[in-house]
């Protein structure tokens, strides 16, 4: 799809100052991307970007052109939204519209360990949560990609991101990322250059690989029959992972991808789209 140039709606004082912002996104919903660019008529030194309250990190294109990456995050809920930018010694507010979308639901039969664990495991699972969110917060702040996001696999997703789960009738939170029925053993690929911040194996996810891209940029391989590569590694964009497997909480084998956005769990095609290649999916 191509991108859709939008201009942020209640902004205030357009007109005033050196400044020019522009947005680009699919669409303003939850799970997607807004590109905000910080066009300035003189040099500026790094804006200070402020969304859905996180500090957000800009990236520079030259001095004069900054570009920051905000993620509506699934569960954010429709309506207006603040987005502060002080940059060349000036203030400006945008204002916003996140329009509602409703999500698909679909029902699974798994494992019953996947959906009331043992006892056993509760520690386990309580750490390996623990562990990935402290990693949410710690991304590296500069950007670690300069060329397109690529896909980590050839197929295309066969399930919807934000897909509200029933396992063995439970409900369960919404499905944070794109699947890929894609066949054992294909290689996964990271979609861009960044560092291997987790290799391991994890209750849900089962083989696990998470790519720290820079700037709050993640990518989260999950169900992988191998890993092959280690934890502190830097990637290139193509650069084999590992493989597609059945590992952890399946139906059967696939590939999960999920991406996040400054801790904003966001749609991996949008990024795709908006980052990569084009793509007619959504």
């Amino acid at each position: 799809m191509p991108w859709c140039l939008l201009a942020l709606a209640g902004f205030l004082g357009a007109e005033a100052g050196s400044l020019t912002i522009t947005t680009r996104s699919r669409e303003v919903a939850p799970g997607e991307i807004v590109i905000v660019t910080i066009a300035s008529t003189t040099p500026i030194a790094t804006p200070k970007v402020r969304a859905f309250e996180q500090d957000l990190t800009p990236f520079a294109e030259n001095d004069r052109t900054w570009r920051v990456l905000v993620g509506i995050d699934i569960d954010t809920k429709p309506g207006k939204h603040l987005v502060t930018i002080d940059a060349g010694g000036e203030r400006r507010t945008h204002l916003l519209l996140v329009a509602p979308k409703q999500f698909p639901t679909r029902r699974l039969t798994v494992d019953q360990a996947f959906v009331d664990p043992p006892e056993s495991a509760k520690k386990r699972i309580d750490d390996e949560s623990k562990l990935v969110a402290s990693l949410w917060n710690a991304s590296l702040p500069e950007r670690l990609w300069t060329d397109p996001f690529v896909r980590p696999v050839p197929h295309a997703a066969n399930s919807a991101f934000g897909t509200r789960s029933i396992f063995n009738g439970q409900p369960r939170s919404a499905h944070g990322g794109a699947d890929f029925l894609s066949p054992a053993g294909t290689p996964v690929r990271a979609p861009n250059a960044g560092r291997v911040v987790l290799v391991r194996n994890l209750y849900y996810s089962g083989n696990t690989v998470i790519v720290d891209h820079g700037l709050g940029v993640f990518s989260y391989f999950a169900h992988l029959s191998e890993m092959t590569v280690a934890e502190g590694e830097s990637v290139t964009a193509g650069v084999v992972i590992g493989a597609v497997g059945a590992t952890g909480r399946v139906t059967g084998p696939h590939l999960h991808w999920t991406v996040r956005v400054s801790n904003a769990r966001v749609d991996p095609l949008a990024l795709l789209a908006l980052l990569g290649e084009p793509s007619k999916e959504k």
